[in-house]
């Protein structure tokens, strides 16, 4: 049986919004729902708070998560995702999948969390980065990618998706990840690599006060018992 541990990174500090980890949504710390996913998803063996402070234990406590205290070095703005990742890993050797549960996404379901964790097993990936699907006209330097400027311009439902990374969910197998990283020196794409379509609210992530202020109503607004479309009563003389 595969063990698979839920690995969710926080940070104390954070350049564009303070301790953004321990801001609240809805009354709720960000990270509280990650964990809350992760626990109800059921496909986890353990979940655990990867963090470089102390306090994020107190709030494994509170919300029934793990904690790991990772070394000082890896606290700092520079530290790079794959040398967390490595460390977790030499740390957790009963690990046989690693998944970064990302805590700035609060609105990914453990429903879709699961459905993501046995799509990876299902399509014997290797790694794994969730997406974004975008279906609207894309540039890439100034040049076109999935249109045509010398045609008729097409219906956005007649575009062919852009998949952009949302990183609500990355995963990786131990030792494919373990064979890049000691030889290259990375691992975040090692071995048979895919990507998993989230849904839009899923790829809601949290970076700067903006996105803080628009999840907290969009979270309240999701509790809330309003139906899911309202009109105008001049709906009432078509």
């Amino acid at each position: 049986m595969l063990k698979v541990l839920a690995m969710i990174p926080a940070r104390i500090g954070s350049t564009r919004l303070k301790m953004k980890n321990l801001a609240l949504i809805n009354k709720k710390p960000m990270i509280s729902y990650a964990i809350k996913a992760a626990l109800e998803s059921k496909v986890f063996d353990r979940v655990i708070i990867n963090s470089d402070s102390n306090i994020f234990s107190k709030v494994a406590d509170k919300y029934g998560g793990e904690f790991y205290l990772r070394p000082d070095h890896l606290g700092s703005s520079e530290t790079k995702s794959d040398d967390v990742i490595y460390d977790f890993i030499k740390s957790h050797p009963e690990a046989d999948i690693v998944v970064w549960v990302n805590p700035i996404a609060p609105f990914q379901s453990a429903k879709e969390v699961a459905n993501i964790i046995k799509f990876f097993i299902d399509n014997n990936l290797d790694s794994l980065i969730t997406t974004e699907l975008k279906q609207v006209h894309c540039d890439f330097n100034g040049k076109p990618i999935n249109y045509s400027r010398d045609e008729l311009f097409a219906q956005t439902q007649d575009l062919k998706p852009i998949e952009a990374y949302s990183y609500t969910i990355m995963m990786w197998r131990v030792p494919s990840f373990i064979e890049d990283y000691q030889t290259k020196g990375y691992g975040l794409f090692c071995g048979n690599f895919g990507t998993y379509p989230v849904s839009k609210n899923s790829g809601v992530i949290i970076k700067t006060s903006e996105d803080l202020n628009f999840a907290n109503n969009l979270m309240k607004s999701l509790n809330s018992k309003s139906p899911d479309v309202e009109y105008d009563d001049i709906i009432n003389e078509i």
